[in-house]
């Protein structure tokens, strides 16, 4: 099973992929879409989608989750990273793709068990959990691989709770 975790941000919208074989977790993907140097709204969201659409298209991930918004101090910051959080789970959706949303609280939460946990902290468990060489960078890449990962605890969960049942 492949995973596709997004970190969604306007300037910055960090993309991860891990791959789930039987007992084995490996990373198979991360980056970062940078769009600060491009001149405008429209065109920064053509590129988070363009380049969000090739790795579905190289990958061909049978899940995506992505960060859910949360309050900002400043609205304009949290209306920003909602139209990349839209583009981002059109261009999954589009593929067939199906969308899971998780918070930072809950993604820090499975990764550390700290829903207060630094972004350096995400990083190294990150890397720790992958068997990563190096940490993942940038950071939104780290906390993209994060959210893959919090989707593959919370599916365990899942299946768990339905054998129970």
């Amino acid at each position: 099973m492949v995973i596709l975790g997004i970190d969604p941000g306007l300037n910055a919208c960090g993309y991860g992929v891990i791959e789930l074989k039987r007992d084995s977790i490996r990373c198979i993907d991360f980056g970062c879409v940078q769009t600060k140097k491009l001149p405008n709204l429209s065109e920064k969201l053509k590129r988070i989608f363009d380049d969000l659409t090739n790795v579905i298209q190289t990958h061909n991930p049978h899940f995506c989750a992505i960060e859910d918004i949360f309050y900002h101090e400043n609205i304009n910051t949290a209306i920003m990273m909602g139209h990349a959080r839209g583009v981002a789970i059109l261009a999954a959706r589009q593929a067939g793709i199906e969308v899971f949303e998780y918070t930072p609280r809950e993604i820090k939460m499975s990764i550390t068990g700290n829903g207060g946990a630094s972004k350096q902290q995400i990083q190294s468990m990150i890397q720790n959990l992958l068997n990563l060489q190096k940490p993942p960078t940038p950071y939104d890449a780290s906390d993209a691989l994060a959210v893959a990962l919090c989707h593959h605890h919370r599916n365990k969960f899942r299946l768990i709770e339905t054998a129970i049942k």
